[in-house]
Formats: structure tokens, C-alpha cells, sequence
């Protein structure tokens, strides 16, 4: 019995079947699995100038499958675009704000099962946390990767954009020359073309179990991205009849998955944040940063995909992509867990002599030991912090210098044009976290633009602010606690001598307890910047600590995976 079929002649029949018989739809039809399909879709940016098209291929399969499409729209953020207003503040907020307009429409109408269309960074953890909470027969759709296009003969991307605001600012590069490459660099929708989070969350959906095997990464628009679509509008029906929920995919097991494909190819440090908010979205009780930190020398490095080597993503689309990765971590995966395909993910991974090992290594050979993303932890980092390994060089492991402190990325951004930053400077980028932006403030621009003023090889970054997986360098990220919350980075003052030892994974300041204690206890409360009345302002009343996701629900009591 579909809980979409309500009892005939009561009031919710009644009303529902006026309006639908208004749409034309027909009564055999009102009878059948009644499907989302939310498509977070916008003219704002390339990212989802495809999607649409993806809606309509995945509605007929529905149809042709036995099922009833409903397509529903949500808010659609984009990094390069959403980013704009109020120091992107508003883009982790959106991806809450997507949960709730799912769970409203999906909830509200009764609907049966859910189909999401994933594309920019936040629709895609948005999507698998929404889908966590509602537990019911659902999937993501993959919206793949944009194509790269050349200037003066060489290959560009956004990440080459990104970087180049900085080689203007240090007038390395003229705004002419920053202009083509603006003109060139992106030649078709989809995400960015590097392994930034919007890839590295579509790499996870899959490794979760939550699109079907052979998703991510893929080229946006191509034939084999609208394939995987229309096979994804006649699988959920079948998920429906099967009655296979969100939970029975998204488990201890697929969450220990995700993670271990993460640090296998380097992926973005705001996966965790998001995974840990799946996590918790599901109410699955796992202590994601703790179990990342065990993962430490269990997991290597696999693939070097720009920004971390010479690999492009679409290399690592032909070498198998997701699957390929999950393939050659072969045991230390659990392949019992389940995939939206049926069966379970070992079930659908491909053989060995089918990958391109040049691309993604095997565990055995791995291009670094050490894996792609580690947690560090010190006095400045009680809670942890993120670094991306796989994006500093291996002769870089130690960095010591002088803190420079901003509490914005544009006065940051001003020392970057005005030279006032020096060679072994570390700067601390903070009150930038969930609850002190509030939303996450941008220090991703930053670190792109030191990048092209080429002074990354000679400063370092710690920041409680937001990342982007197009970055690199020496960065310290996603500290906890955050400022904002009396974390020690709000103690920290310009001159204070900070180290970072990535042999050592520790991340600290040349400070007694008692001093960082004193200076917080002057502060009282950590002031906060303003909160415009809306959003943003209810955001940071309801908005969880980073360390458990940054969810607006209360997150269950956590364990570290493995616990009893």
C-alpha cells in the first residue's frame, strides 16, 4: 500500500485529486509511486545549466516505468556565484535550507520516493542528508563535471581563474589577460573541473551506496551522464515496490566507505563537514572526525586529480572513477554494504585489469602513503582541524612563523595587493566558522589568490572559515572549536609564534594554557559579527557546532565508528 493513496472521499483525496485532474493527470495514474524529482536547479550559473533537461529524462523514465514525476524546485547555490553577497556567508546555510524545502514538499505532499539531481557543492550533501532524514526509496543523480576549454594554446579551468585573481593583485597578470581567461576556461555546464568539494561529494554519493555504480565523476551533459539518469528514473520505482529506504543504504559501514574513498583520492576538506551532517541527518551516531583521524596510515593516496597533481578529472572518469577507487582499496572497503542498484557495492566494482592504474594507483602502490587528508590537533585545534595532505608538497610538512590575524578575507585579501604579506607568515583567518560568520565566511579566495601571487610555497593559512577543494598549499582548515565558540583561535594575536607539523599531525601556537585561558576570559564573550535580520540571523541561532556537522537539528549522541 503506497502512502501516497489516501482513502477515497475524505478531504485530502477529495482536494488532491481536483487539483491533479486539473494537471490532466488521470486516475490510473493518481494510483501510481507518486516521485520527487528535486531538481535545485538556476540560471545563475553554469553549474546547472543542464538540469532541467536531466529533470525531463529522469521524469519519463518514471513514467515509463510504472511511476508519477513530480518535479520540485529548491534554492541552488552555486561557490562562484552565491558567494557574492555578504562574504559568502549564505552558502553552508543553503545547503540546510535545501533539507528543509525537500523535507516541506516530499513530506507535506506524501510523496513515495525521492530522485535528486546533484550538482554544485552544496546540493549534493544537501540532497544525501535530506534523503537520511525522510528514509524513504530514493537516489542522487550525478550532474557531472564541465568541460575545460584552452588559452593561448594551453588547457584552462575555473581553478585557473581562481588562482589568477591573485597574479593581478601581485601584478603579475593584467585584468586584460584575467579576462580571457574568464572568457575560456569553462566550455559546457556542470560543476568545476577539478576535484574541489562538488566532485569529491559526488564521488561520496556514490561510494555511500546513493547513485548507481559508475556516477562520479562524469562529464555534465554527456551521453553517459544522461544514461546514468534515465536508468536512476526506472531504478526508483523498483526501489519503491523492493521498499529499500535511504537507511537501509546509508549505514556505519557506507559512511566508513565514503571516508576511505575521500582520503584515497584527496578529495576536499568540506567533506567531512557534510558527511558528518549526513551522518547525523540519518541518526547515525559516529564521531566522523574521530574515525577520519584512525583512518590516518590505514588509508593511502591513490590518485594525484588537479589541484593535487597533473591528473584532470575527466582522467579520472576514464580510469573508472568512483568505482575504480573503491576497487582498488579492495578488503580494507566493507563491501557488504548496500548500493541503490541492488545488491551490494563489491557487487558492482570493477576488475583490476579494467583500470587504469597510471591514474588510480593500486593500494599496494600507492602515489602517497601518507593518504589525502588528515586531522590535526593541538592547543589551537583541541577539537581538530582539517589539512589537505595531497595539496602540500612532501617537503613541506613543517611550517613555523608568525601569526598575521584577520577577521575578514577582504582585509586579508588587501595585504595580498598592498605586499604587506611576508615570506613565513602564517595567516589566521577566524570568526568565520558556522556560528561566527555567521555561515561560514570565504577564506578560499584568499588561498587561491596566494596561489597565483605565488606566495603559497612561502606563508601558511589556519583558518575556521571556509575552504575550497581547488585549494592548496600549506592550510590549516575547519578548526574546532571555532572562534566563535571560545575556541583558542580567538586568542591568538598578531606575532604569537604558530608551528604546524604534518609528520606530527599537531597544529599549535607558542602558548601556556593559562595564557590562552587569560586572553579568553578578557574577551568574555567572543563578539560576533552582525547577523542581518533573516536568514542568516535564525542560521546562527539554530546551527550546530562544525565538529557535528553544522546541522539545524539536534545530532544524535555520538560514538566512534566500531564502538559498542
Amino acid at each position: 500500500m503506497l502512502r501516497s493513496n489516501f482513502e477515497e472521499g475524505t478531504t485530502r483525496w477529495a482536494v488532491r485529486r481536483a487539483q491533479w485532474r486539473a494537471l490532466g493527470i488521470s486516475d490510473d495514474e493518481m494510483l501510481r509511486p507518486k516521485i520527487a524529482v528535486v531538481n535545485s536547479s538556476s540560471s545563475l550559473s553554469s553549474c546547472y545549466g543542464h538540469l532541467d533537461e536531466t529533470s525531463r529524462v529522469v521524469q519519463e523514465a518514471i513514467r515509463e516505468a510504472g511511476g508519477l514525476a513530480f518535479e520540485v524546485r529548491t534554492t541552488a547555490p552555486s561557490d562562484f556565484v552565491t558567494s557574492a553577497g555578504r562574504e559568502a556567508r549564505y552558502l553552508l546555510p543553503t545547503r540546510d535550507l535545501i533539507v528543509n524545502e525537500i523535507e516541506v514538499m516530499v513530506e507535506g505532499a506524501q510523496l513515495d520516493g525521492i530522485v535528486c539531481l546533484s550538482s554544485c557543492d552544496k546540493t549534493t550533501p544537501a540532497h544525501l542528508m535530506a534523503l537520511g532524514r525522510l528514509n524513504l526509496p530514493s537516489l542522487v543523480v550525478i550532474g557531472g563535471y564541465q568541460g575545460h576549454g584552452f588559452c593561448a594554446g594551453a588547457p584552462v579551468d575555473i581553478d585557473d581563474v581562481y588562482e589568477s585573481v591573485g597574479a593581478v593583485a601581485a601584478g603579475t597578470m593584467t585584468v586584460d589577460e584575467l579576462t580571457d581567461l574568464t572568457e575560456n576556461a569553462i566550455v559546457g555546464p556542470g560543476v568545476c573541473a577539478g576535484l574541489g568539494t562538488a566532485n569529491s561529494m559526488h564521488m561520496v554519493a556514490e561510494a555511500l551506496g546513493m547513485a548507481l555504480p559508475g556516477s562520479a565523476p562524469v562529464l555534465a551533459a554527456s551521453p553517459r551522464m544522461y544514461e546514468r539518469a534515465e536508468a536512476a528514473g526506472r531504478r526508483i520505482v523498483e526501489l519503491i515496490r523492493e521498499d529499500v529506504r535511504a537507511r537501509d543504504v546509508i549505514t556505519a559501514a557506507a559512511i566508513d566507505n565514503a571516508l576511505r574513498v575521500v582520503v584515497a583520492v584527496g578529495g576536499s576538506i568540506n567533506t567531512i563537514r557534510h558527511i558528518t551532517a549526513i551522518a547525523a541527518e540519518t541518526e547515525l551516531p559516529i564521531d566522523v572526525v574521530a574515525r577520519l583521524s584512525q583512518l590516518q596510515g590505514e588509508v593511502p593516496l591513490l590518485a594525484r586529480v588537479r589541484p593535487n597533481g597533473a591528473h584532470r578529472v575527466a582522467d579520472l572518469e576514464r580510469a573508472g572513477g568512483c568505482a575504480a577507487v573503491l576497487a582498488q582499496l579492495g578488503s580494507s572497503i566493507d563491501g557488504s554494504a548496500l548500493s541503490v542498484a541492488g545488491g551490494t557495492i563489491a557487487e558492482h566494482l570493477p576488475p583490476a585489469d579494467a583500470i587504469d592504474a597510471a591514474v588510480v594507483r593500486p593500494i599496494a602502490d600507492p602515489a602517497d602513503v601518507r593518504g589525502g587528508i588528515a586531522v590535526v590537533r593541538g592547543n589551537l585545534a583541541p577539537d581538530g582541524a582539517l589539512v589537505k595532505l595531497a595539496a602540500v608538497p612532501r617537503d613541506r610538512v613543517r611550517f613555523e612563523g608568525p601569526a598575521r590575524v584577520y577577521e575578514t578575507e577582504s582585509a586579508a585579501m588587501a595585504d595580498v595587493r598592498s605586499g604587506a604579506i611576508r615570506s613565513g607568515d602564517v595567516l589566521v583567518l577566524r570568526g568565520m566558522g558556522p556560528r561566527g560568520g555567521p555561515g561560514t565566511v570565504f577564506a578560499a579566495g584568499l588561498v587561491a589568490a596566494l596561489v597565483g601571487a605565488r606566495l603559497s610555497a612561502h606563508v601558511a593559512v589556519v583558518t575556521d572559515g571556509e575552504l575550497s577543494g581547488l585549494n592548496s598549499g600549506m592550510t590549516v582548515g575547519q578548526v574546532m572549536p571555532e572562534a566563535a565558540e571560545g575556541g583558542p583561535l580567538a586568542a591568538v594575536e598578531d606575532g604569537d609564534r604558530i608551528f604546524i607539523d604534518l609528520a606530527e599531525l599537531a597544529v599549535s601556537v607558542d602558548l601556556i594554557d593559562e595564557t590562552i585561558a587569560e586572553r579568553l576570559a578578557r574577551l568574555a564573550t567572543v563578539p560576533l559579527p552582525e547577523a542581518p535580520r533573516g536568514w542568516l540571523s535564525m542560521y546562527r541561532e539554530l546551527v550546530a557546532p562544525i565538529y557535528r556537522g553544522a546541522v539545524l537539528v539536534p545530532p544524535p549522541a555520538v560514538t566512534t565508528a566500531g564502538d559498542s
